[in-house]
């Protein structure tokens, strides 16, 4: 498959002011818990770029299979922490919303687990993936984790 554009070599400042962005707010969790987040997000939005990318980096980061396979019935699954599943709460509710409105109930969980610090990060987290699958399916980009290593 060949990318329709290359957003780095296309516009390059723009580029890597979103990944360096990315990163950062990436960095600002921990990291398995990021990882989660980026891969659900990418299930839903039908991401197989960062479906690839992100399965990857979580087998990286010491995430199990049976953590990453799970993951699209993390509600049925007894494997997640209660802040796993307010962040995969969050993360449902946020990639679909243009589907229904945020419930409240949702956002009281996600406050039991998570600082108002890390409620800002990790929303901020949530867009960023969402906005990377859209660039991703948008533009037909593949990441190659064998070749990055």
């Amino acid at each position: 498959m060949n990318a329709r554009v290359d957003i780095f070599a296309s516009s390059p400042d723009i580029a890597r002011k979103w990944l360096g962005f990315s990163t950062e707010i990436a960095g600002s969790l921990e990291q398995e818990l990021v990882e989660l987040v980026k891969i659900r997000a990418s299930q839903i939005n039908n991401c197989a770029n960062c479906l690839n990318m992100h399965t990857a980096e979580a087998r990286r980061a010491g995430e199990s299979e049976q953590r990453i396979y799970l993951l699209s019935a993390w509600r049925e699954a007894p494997c997640y922490s209660d802040r796993e599943r307010a962040a995969l709460a969050w993360t449902d509710a946020l990639t679909r919303i243009s589907e229904a409105s945020v419930e409240q109930d949702t956002y009281d969980e996600l406050a039991r687990h998570f600082s108002p610090e890390e409620q800002v990060k990790l929303t901020m987290m949530i867009n960023v993936i969402n906005g990377w699958n859209r660039i991703a399916i948008g533009f037909k980009m593949w990441f190659e984790p064998a070749a990055a290593a």
